[in-house]
């Protein structure tokens, strides 16, 4: 059974995590607990502390691009990164976000449209992705809450943030972890 995700006005969700010190199967196990809970709540991303643990691990997976008849043009991309910081961004573009942690709600979010991330794997190899597009905001949404920041507080304006109802959450685009 996976874990539940920690809700808005947990304090975990709103401190800076712990740095990853010691890596291998407990950092694993992590990342598995992790991906558990992303794929039950059906979202695209989580930070460790979305799952109540205060350690800067973040999971991203982008889904397989399917044609017509469903088979698979591109495989799906599974991202598990300890300790992960931007590196580089350029660009800017808003588009709209959800998240797990605070469900119910989407907003209109600024983002860097290109990022480069570097971090280390659970075993401690240091790992380095540049990115752009759903991706890049996926990784930008993630390393926010390692740091205590949730995407309403980068919505900059009331009428960018809207309530959703629940039949409305999996046909809502944009991104949600």
């Amino acid at each position: 059974m996976a874990r539940p995700i920690t809700q808005a006005g947990d304090p975990v969700l709103r401190k800076k995590a712990k740095k990853c010190q010691s890596f291998g199967p407990s950092l694993d196990a992590l990342a598995t607990e992790m991906l558990d809970a992303m794929h039950a709540a059906d979202g695209l991303g989580l930070a460790a502390p979305q799952i109540g643990v205060p350690l800067r691990v973040i999971v991203i997976e982008i889904p397989a691009e399917l044609d017509e008849e469903g088979n698979e043009i591109r495989p799906s991309e599974l991202y598990v990164y300890c300790n992960p910081e931007i590196v580089e961004a350029s660009g800017e573009e808003e588009d709209q976000e959800g998240c797990l942690s605070v469900p119910g709600y989407v907003g209109q979010v600024k983002r860097a449209t290109s990022v480069t991330v570097k971090g280390e794997d659970t075993k401690g190899r240091r790992i380095r992705t540049k990115t752009k597009g759903l991706l890049a905001r996926a990784f930008q949404h993630e390393i926010d809450h390692i740091n205590g920041i949730l995407f309403i507080d980068r919505v900059d304006s009331p009428e960018k943030l809207r309530r959703i109802r629940p039949d409305e959450e999996e046909e809502n685009g944009g991104y949600r972890s």
